[in-house]
């Protein structure tokens, strides 16, 4: 399998629900100090005394060390409420100049969800060498790490060992000692990110995000915002686009969120979507010579991986580190990993036919790469960032443990296999230690040039009514469809999705309101 497509995936993966134990939904998708102030809902100008700085500064290229992209440091103001305190943070950049041939249309920056995906790291191994040559030809191909994720001011939370054992914690609790340990991992969890990034957390919401994606687009020189943002992403566009509607370029929205839904339901509906994709895969793999989970229908392929997940959760497996045995939910963790792209159905198999043979190292594999762990034992900051951005976006979707027990039930209609433990995981932000400064709240971006919304139908990460949701709520939205498997559908092979893109982001015409393929 193609494990840069994997990465591009995971790295929108938390987009939605903060997934397992990376817990609530951002304004998305969720996932404990003092509270912070709530930002001012219309954004301060451009010309402020305070901000012009900023606006003016000029940022120095260097070479990444990657050929072709270059690299540079942009300031931005800590608290664009008080942004003349003098504190600032680093908003790490990089670029890959227009090839040619063709008239320069600008900079295209791109996203690639989470939150907490590096955009460099995506720029530098896809989006900059892989988009349509045509688009890169005429477009500065442009990525930042929002303020808080891996090189700019990062959020910094668990070592790699403490990391190791929170990935282990059993996500399905059975009794209350069992409540009691998930709880307590959550606790800790939020305390190491308050004790070693307390400055920031109060302000790496979306919001402040989306701000300093305006300061980048005047410090490039650009009139307006040409932007592609796949699944988080597109709640960062959409965010921008709503405070800045008067300086929207072209922007593709891929994998779409609802900003309108409260964080329960957003990962109730995630919890539908998993659902979803893990059916199409049960289906294929019913077809399959070498399908571990045997014939039948997707009921009956959903019941035999929930009797493997309970089997591990009482007798773990060897994963090849005697440390990190394979057991429920690192297994989860790897199973969903590989339900955000069909080509990933094939090392699914074989994962999971190993597993039930005593070999729990290619399910491990998987979740390692959902979770960013490198072979070394360290952790990108990407369920850190993703953390304390989800949290701060909306109030938690749940009170306190009592309050799963009460959702427990539709969780687990919607998705037999994966509902408990997706519940469960969006307790996390119940212990944040700052207060979120958003809430749940419709996006309409008055006035704003077209926004093209691209959805597809069984996506698992970003229900396709989402993509439906958004559309409605943006004024100049349109919503281009995609009817197959997987999450996102820009640059994923389907003809008909990237020409319908392609021309919109060349020529600005965008597709016809509710084109299908």
């Amino acid at each position: 399998m193609d494990t840069s497509r994997l990465l591009r995936t995971t790295g929108t993966v938390i987009a939605a629900a903060g997934l397992l134990l990376s817990g609530c939904t951002s304004g998305g998708s969720g996932e404990p100090g003092a509270a912070a102030a709530s930002l001012p809902s219309a954004p301060p100008s451009p010309d402020a005394a305070a901000l012009r700085p900023y606006y003016a500064q000029k940022l120095t290229w260097r070479d990444c060390g990657v050929p072709g992209f270059q690299c540079s440091t942009m300031k931005a103001p800590l608290d664009y409420a008080n942004p003349g305190s003098g504190q600032d943070v680093d908003i790490a950049v990089s670029r890959r100049t227009a090839t040619g041939p063709g008239k320069r249309l600008g900079s295209l920056v791109v996203n690639p969800g989470g939150p907490g995906g590096s955009g460099i790291g995506y720029l530098q191994a896809y989006a900059g060498i892989g988009y349509p040559a045509a688009v890169r030809a005429r477009y500065d191909m442009v990525s930042f790490d929002p303020r808080g994720v891996e090189r700019s001011s990062p959020v910094e939370c668990l070592s790699g060992p403490a990391m190791d054992k929170y990935t282990q914690v059993d996500q399905t609790p059975d009794d209350a000692a069992e409540r009691a340990e998930l709880v307590t991992a959550f606790k800790e969890f939020a305390r190491a990110c308050e004790a070693k990034s307390g400055r920031v957390l109060p302000h790496v919401s979306t919001v402040d995000a989306a701000r300093d994606m305006d300061l980048l687009r005047g410090v490039l020189g650009d009139q307006k915002l040409n932007y592609v943002g796949a699944s988080y992403g597109t709640l960062l566009g959409a965010t921008y686009a709503d405070l800045f509607p008067d300086r929207v370029g072209r922007l593709v929205l891929d994998g779409a969120m609802d900003p309108a839904r409260p964080a329960l339901e957003l990962n109730r509906d995630q919890t539908e979507g998993f659902e979803t994709a893990f059916t199409s895969f049960a289906k294929d793999c019913a077809k399959q010579p070498d399908c571990p989970l045997g014939k039948g229908d997707p009921d009956a392929v959903a019941a035999r991986l929930k009797e493997f997940f309970r089997k591990l959760d009482a007798q773990p497996v060897a994963s090849g580190d005697p440390d990190r045995p394979l057991g429920e939910a690192l297994a989860t963790t790897g199973v969903i990993a590989a339900l955000y792209d069909e080509s990933a159905w094939p090392q699914l198999r074989e994962a999971l036919s190993s597993a039930m043979n005593g070999d729990g190292s290619g399910l491990l594999s998987l979740a390692d790469s959902y979770y960013e762990r490198e072979a070394d034992g360290k952790y990108a900051n990407l369920m850190f960032a993703n953390a304390a951005v989800n949290c701060l976006d909306q109030p938690a979707a749940f009170t306190g443990p009592e309050a799963v027990d009460t959702a427990l039930p539709s969780f687990e209609k919607a998705s037999p296999v994966f509902g408990a433990g997706l519940a469960w995981a969006a307790l996390n932000c119940t212990y944040w230690p700052v207060k979120a400064t958003g809430k749940a709240r419709e996006l309409t971006a008055k006035g704003a040039a077209p926004i093209v919304v691209v959805g597809t139908t069984r996506d698992p990460a970003t229900p396709y009514k989402w993509a439906q949701a958004l559309a409605g709520q943006l004024e100049s939205g349109t919503l281009l469809t995609y009817d197959g498997d997987g999450h996102t559908a820009y640059g994923r092979g389907s003809e008909c999705i990237d020409t319908a893109i392609n021309r919109y982001l060349l020529e600005g015409k965008a597709p016809q309101d509710g084109k299908k393929c």
